[in-house]
């Protein structure tokens, strides 16, 4: 039985372990969009369709597909290539605590931060993504 595409977004997120805010961080889409399609009201066109597989670390065309959902890659860290802050910084010429507090703040369209106590955070910055945004090409090993 083929999947709707709200079917097969919720069945990756859950795969993914992603939540509604952390989905609109990776893909670009806002936290609206995403529950509009979540909750099957909306369906975004082929190329967004296409955009939001690629931004969480599936093929293109995962939504497109004739099978039911099923994650295409994982790694021991989870499905989506991800990056360092210390990488990403390095790339951008910019010093790893700006990236850290752009994180925190929401300004990175490519990653996020999560308070895990009062005084530490994890970061996530989807590779893929933040090439793709800022234009820089990744060494093959990420």
């Amino acid at each position: 039985m083929r999947m709707n595409f709200s079917e097969q977004l919720k069945a990756a997120m859950q795969q993914l372990g992603l939540n509604q805010s952390q989905a609109a961080g990776l893909t670009g889409c806002s936290r609206g969009a995403i529950s509009q399609y979540l909750s099957g009201k909306n369906t975004p066109p082929k190329d967004k369709r296409q955009m939001i597989a690629a931004s969480l670390g599936l093929l293109p065309n995962y939504f497109e597909g004739e099978q039911e959902a099923a994650i295409v890659y994982k790694k021991t860290h989870g499905a989506i290539r991800q990056l360092l802050v210390a990488d990403a910084a390095k790339l951008m010429g910019m010093n790893h605590n700006t990236v850290r507090k752009g994180l925190q703040q929401g300004v990175f369209p490519w990653g996020y931060a999560i308070r895990t106590s009062k005084r530490r955070w994890t970061y996530f910055i989807n590779a893929k993504r933040f090439a793709e945004i800022e234009g820089i090409s990744l060494p093959p090993c990420f």
